[in-house]
């Protein structure tokens, strides 16, 4: 379906990738792995076409449709959610639009609901119609959604919606870049099991470990220029990796002692005239020799320690009879919640049930309307958001800011630290004035990590991370000592991290005392119908500020 051949892509003068050989057959399921900065999304602009290759061709069937989820489409037009979601010409969408306005009416024997209703036969509509909607269902869209203009929606649901599009179009080939940024952990569930049955071709970039064990079968790696493909998923990559190295690294050193032990020859008996004939046999040996590149190591998760914070009492904070709104929608009543010393507990479920409100609210960010929020004496709280950069000092750098943080920290230590954090070299010396979005929330990250509190609250700590990133997160915090609450959509990262979940789901929240696996099993969650039930429970976000996460 897809052949790439001696690919070459460099920018300004910095070579990303060269020599790339590589074939994606019919029906094949490819991720797309490599550090950031590494060349993957510059590898799908090349093969949309959207830019062109230095040296090397593409070569792609020319019977297959090939879908792409823009991460940077422009905002919505008029459409509905679920005209997004059908990909339907002007032509159809008048049609529609005539049929759903006679159904409201209750106009259905009209000439004009006939003629569109033929039509909508004609071009196959109630086949299309009922699909896009079980795919608008599994990703989290209630059927009062489906006739809502997009424009209404936040931009994540409108990612959504493009997304089902993909679905419902089918395409021979699924282009994905970072398909789950916008999915809450329901939708994920069901979008992977979607995927596993799909019978179309995929690749797909993704920093979700789990996500990629559960739908790659082929892993293609960037890095340093480099590409080597390998089979399995991300997981058996890695172990094959591991081993590749191993086997190349023998070899180069057997190679080097050989070079030593034909070198030494040489020069000892250069001299010697009844030598000279084997001397010179050795000559041309080294001369013809092809000698073997020094692997490169692969990139290793970086392991730190960093000091744990003061020991909490017992009960670290409580919540008793909350109450939360946003005008008339009432998020929490009666809302009990305790957190515990060593406590470490995820909260599920939609997006829009309140899993940000209550992270807020254990901050103290957001005033409670009614009820009572109780902290512990010796409780330190720590708040994390993706969003947060608040703190950071503008004329500083991001040395300077985690050298603040910890002063006892040495400056190697740090570096070392943000180079986890994919802070490297240069990057150290930025000023926080002139960071990304995504670079001040690594940083907020690392400075919790360097001094955390004894109470972290953490909303989709992941985000921005790398894979590699990501096992650093989950060694550190496997090492800290206070109490843990957070959300993440990150499967691999919760499994890892959360011994308690709790779900909220619009009713009262539901504590499972274990692990994600747990609850699970102990919810029906592993059914599809269940996961598309859950994530039914609430209405997707709207733009509107007081609406809540």
């Amino acid at each position: 379906m897809l052949i790439l051949k001696n690919l070459r892509k460099a920018y300004a003068g910095r070579t990303l990738f060269e020599g790339v050989d590589f074939t994606l057959n019919w029906g094949e399921r490819v991720a797309l792995v490599g550090p950031n900065g590494a060349g993957k999304s510059t590898l799908f602009r090349l093969i949309q076409g959207v830019e062109e290759a230095d040296e090397g061709r593409i070569e792609r069937d020319e019977y297959a449709v090939i879908g792409f989820l823009d991460q940077e489409a422009g905002d919505p037009g008029e459409e509905t959610v679920l005209e997004l979601a059908m990909g339907i010409d002007e032509e159809m969408v008048q049609i529609l639009r005539t049929m759903h306005l006679a159904e409201a009416s209750g106009d259905t024997g009209s000439a004009a609901f006939a003629e569109a209703q033929d039509r909508f036969n004609e071009r196959q509509g109630y086949q299309l119609e009922p699909k896009a909607k079980r795919v608008l269902s599994g990703l989290g869209f209630r059927d009062a959604d489906f006739h809502r203009p997009a424009w209404e929606m936040s931009g994540g649901w409108v990612m959504r919606a493009r997304l089902a599009r993909l679905l419902v179009l089918e395409p021979d080939l699924l282009l994905l870049d970072e398909p789950t940024n916008h999915l809450d952990l329901m939708a994920l569930l069901w979008f992977q099991r979607h995927l596993r049955q799909y019978s179309g071709g995929l690749l797909v970039i993704s920093h979700d470990r789990d996500f990629l064990d559960e739908v790659a079968e082929t892993v293609v790696e960037i890095d340093g220029g480099v590409v080597s493909v390998y089979q399995g998923n991300y997981t058996s990559y890695l172990g094959q990796r591991d081993e590749r190295y191993e086997r190349r690294l023998r070899a180069w050193r057997n190679q080097q002692k050989e070079i030593e032990r034909v070198q030494r020859f040489i020069d000892e008996f250069r001299s010697v005239a009844s030598k000279a004939a084997q001397v010179q046999s050795r000559v041309r040996q080294l001369e013809k020799l092809e000698v073997l590149p020094k692997p490169r190591a692969p990139r290793k998760v970086f392991s730190f320690q960093f000091p744990q914070p003061p020991r909490s009492m017992r009960r670290v904070i409580e919540l008793e009879g909350v109450r939360q709104a946003y005008g008339d929608h009432e998020v929490y009543r009666n809302l009990d919640f305790t957190v515990e010393r060593g406590d470490r507990i995820v909260l599920v479920g939609p997006n829009g049930a309140g899993k940000s409100t209550l992270l807020k609210i254990l901050a103290g960010l957001v005033p409670i309307q009614a009820g009572e929020r109780r902290v512990g004496n010796v409780t330190r709280i720590g708040y994390f958001s993706q969003h947060r950069s608040e703190g950071l000092d503008p004329n500083g750098t991001v040395l300077d800011e985690v050298m603040t943080a910890s002063p006892e920290l040495r400056e190697e230590e740090a570096r070392s630290i943000l180079g986890s954090f994919l802070f490297r070299r240069a990057d150290v010396m930025k000023r926080t004035s002139v960071l990304s979005g995504g670079e001040k929330s690594r940083l907020n990250l690392v400075k919790f990590l360097v001094n955390p509190p004894n109470l972290l609250l953490m909303d989709e700590p992941t985000t921005h991370l790398d894979l590699l990133s990501v096992e650093a997160l989950i060694g550190a915090l496997s090492r800290f000592e206070g109490s843990l609450v957070f959300i993440s959509h990150d499967v691999h990262f919760i499994r890892a991290v959360a011994e308690t979940t709790v779900h909220i789901s619009g009713a009262a929240p539901v504590r499972y005392a274990g692990g994600f696996d747990y609850f699970l099993e102990k919810s029906g969650l592993l059914d599809d119908r269940a996961a598309v039930t859950a994530a039914q429970a609430l209405a997707p976000g709207r733009k509107q500020a007081d609406r809540p996460s």
